[in-house]
């Protein structure tokens, strides 16, 4: 923002219809003022500005020019639907604040991606849900926080219209038309918040959605409804449609009585509540003219300058909010064409993938592994827990900038699924050649040497690639001899479909039996080893057939043969992450697999080196790994952009001899 004027100065980008709204409330705000106006159209630039005056610069021109201007501090974005992530990016990335219509992209894959480039780049990002901010709803939502009709226990929203045809950007599959995106968002959005103020919270996430609805001829939905179910046991009934006129309006059930709202999103001139308590006098609350779009113009100024986020509207609400909204879309069938799984979904900024230019957070760290002439990234994303082609876009490419090399997957991930949509981002991206892919097969009950050659050749061709620079077999078979898996691994080896290979869930034993075996017959033996390793020691293995080298003899051998190490449940399954108390015994597994006084007492002092570092206990339990005297290259599978990032903190943190021992409680002090 700028420090010489005391006006918090805006550029509207896409001067449409809702823009129109916008500016003409913008000079009801307390410091916002219109001094340009961007369009890929001169003629509608000019046309706005000549009914919205501009003040100060007075810019008008493209995105690009007034995006390059420094007498802009924020932007309003009110393109369509598909234009608002790469445009919102690019304003971030230019030091702008965004202020962006709703929804803020069509989909959480890349709204997941548009919040992490805003928190990295210290800049204001708020979806606009003007109504959120007039007193209207701010009055709702007190008098539900304060128990005005009792426990709430339904909330009852709608709207929908009828547009009278089927043309222009509603009904066009290429702009994310339909009604759920364009004004769907509204109730879902309303009973959100509800519900979060019920509970003393800014807002919820559902636990359950089961939508239906109608597509039209275009392929958008022209009506559809959701059941929803919101913690604290409260249900919702929400409408929506662009070809079909229901009332809009919203009610909220209490135990003790009910709200009734008959314009919550238009918001006109003069706005009632209606409260209806049992035993009592119903009430009409009365509320003001206001200006919906000022006050969330002055909210997104407030945290510019305060250096916050909107408290009204953060960024995990949005995020909650778009996947949400992705899950009514998938209940009546509507994915779009922009993002199907096997589209060419573009990076956010719509630039060829690279490192990007607003970092964060320690570098990336790298290793070898024989057989292999890439540099492996130390830490490996693994590929199994993607939804779809747009999720899987946004994680892999958050992953490849900062500096991610290395990616694991397998066979029986998502059956096969996920080893598509892996190899459509390699195809989309075009890094084959820049990254090292793991792959894995050979899982019970199909472990055995003819399964290997089966698997591996599905997988290459799922992922659309002539060969793996690293396979492991992922479980072994104790009932085949060693050597007819090592004989087979070398003649893939031979054959280029691979680069090295190893063991997932191998002993120590039939590692060495192989490489014994392959050393005697002119075989390439084993590389790598994928074994459960962490600072918790494990006392048993959550799936079966698993095999974990916590043990005092496995490290040993480890530090003596120098394999390389790719362990996975690096974090003990969440044990350091929070989840684990000694008096909690909800999570069975974790109990069985880490609950244990020496396991606490790591996690106890993995907290204590967390606090003097300032980082979380998982950080230190992922240093403790790399910190290893034999190669590691943890794997890890986030689920979330902002998982990712967290995971990554470990890179950052410097372990001595004395903290290893101290952590592994093999010394009583550092």
């Amino acid at each position: 923002m700028s420090t010489t004027s005391p006006s918090f100065r805006w550029a509207v980008l896409g001067p449409g219809s809702i823009a129109r709204r916008f500016a003409s409330q913008l000079p009801a705000s307390q410091e916002g003022v219109l001094v340009a106006v961007g369009s890929t159209s001169p003629e509608r630039a000019r046309a706005f500005a000549e009914e919205f005056p501009l003040q100060g610069a007075a810019l008008i021109g493209d995105y690009d020019e007034i995006l390059a201007s420094e007498d802009v501090d924020a932007v309003y974005i009110s393109t369509v639907h598909t234009g608002h992530a790469t445009l919102a990016a690019a304003a971030l990335e230019a030091g702008k604040h965004v202020l962006c219509e709703k929804p803020l992209t069509p989909n959480s894959g890349t709204t997941m991606a548009l919040t992490d480039l805003a928190a990295r780049s210290g800049k204001v990002l708020l979806e606009a849900y003007m109504y959120r901010f007039h007193p209207q709803t701010v009055r709702v939502l007190e008098l539900v926080a304060d128990g005005a009709i009792g426990d709430v226990t339904h909330v009852d929203a709608s709207f929908a219209f009828d547009t009278g045809g089927r043309s222009g950007r509603l009904f066009d599959t290429a702009t994310a038309g339909g009604g759920i995106l364009d004004v769907g968002c509204y109730p879902l959005s309303f009973a959100r918040f509800v519900a979060g103020a019920a509970q003393g919270k800014a807002f919820v996430d559902p636990t359950a959605l089961q939508g239906s609805g109608t597509l039209g001829e275009t392929g958008v939905d022209e009506w559809a409804t959701a059941e929803v179910t919101l913690p604290g046991d409260i249900t919702a009934s929400l409408r929506t449609g662009v070809r079909l006129s229901d009332p809009q309006s919203a009610t909220i059930t209490g135990s003790r009585g009910v709200i009734r709202l008959s314009d919550p999103w238009g918001l006109s001139e003069k706005q009632v509540i209606e409260l209806d308590v049992v035993g009592e006098e119903p009430q009409r609350i009365e509320i003001p003219a206001a200006s919906a779009y000022a006050l969330e113009a002055d909210a997104l100024a407030k945290a510019a300058r305060d250096g916050g986020v909107v408290p009204e509207v953060t960024p995990e609400n949005t995020l909650g909010q778009s996947r949400a909204l992705d899950l009514w879309r998938e209940e009546i069938g509507l994915r779009f064409p922009f993002e199907a799984d096997d589209a060419d979904i573009p990076t956010l900024t719509g630039r060829p993938l690279a490192a990007s230019s607003v970092q964060s957070g320690p570098a990336m760290a790298y290793g070898t592994i024989p057989g292999v002439d890439k540099k492996v990234s130390r830490l490996v994303m693994g590929c199994d827990n993607q939804m779809n082609l747009a999720h899987a876009s946004a994680m892999f490419d958050a992953f490849y900038e900062i500096g991610g090399t290395t990616f694991d997957t397998a066979y029986i991930y998502g059956g096969g699924y996920i080893e598509k949509l892996f190899g459509k981002w390699v195809q989309n991206r075009g890094v084959r050649e820049e990254i090292v892919v793991i792959t894995k097969g050979a899982h019970t009950p199909h472990c055995d040497p003819e399964s290997i050659t089966r698997q591996l050749g599905e997988s290459l061709e799922r992922q659309g690639t002539e060969y793996a620079d690293l396979y492991m077999m992922h479980r072994d078979n104790p009932d085949v001899p060693v050597g007819e898996f090592v004989d087979v691994m070398d003649e893939h080896l031979r054959a280029g479909r691979i680069r090295a290979y190893g063991g997932s869930n191998w002993t120590p034993a039939r590692v060495d039996e192989a490489n014994e075996y392959a050393r005697a017959n002119g075989r390439t033996g084993f590389t790598i080893l994928s074994n459960h390793f962490g600072l918790a020691e494990a006392l048993d293995v959550p799936w079966a057939g698993c095999v974990h080298a916590t043990d005092a003899d496995s490290k040993a051998w480890l530090e003596e043969r120098g394999i390389a190490l790719l362990p996975w449940s690096s974090q003990a399954r969440g044990f350091f992450t929070g989840r684990a108390h000694p008096e909690d015994r909800s999570d069975a597994e974790l109990v069985r697999c880490y609950y244990s006084d020496e396991n606490f007492e790591r996690l106890a002092r993995a907290e204590a080196l967390g606090a003097e570092r300032g980082v979380p206990a998982t950080a230190i339990a992922l240093a403790f790994v790399l910190h290893q005297k034999f190669p590691t290259f943890p794997l890890f599978g986030p689920r979330s952009i902002a998982e990712m990032r967290s995971s990554t903190l470990g890179l950052g943190v410097e372990l001595s001899e004395s903290d290893l021992a101290w952590l592994d409680l093999r010394s009583p002090t550092r």
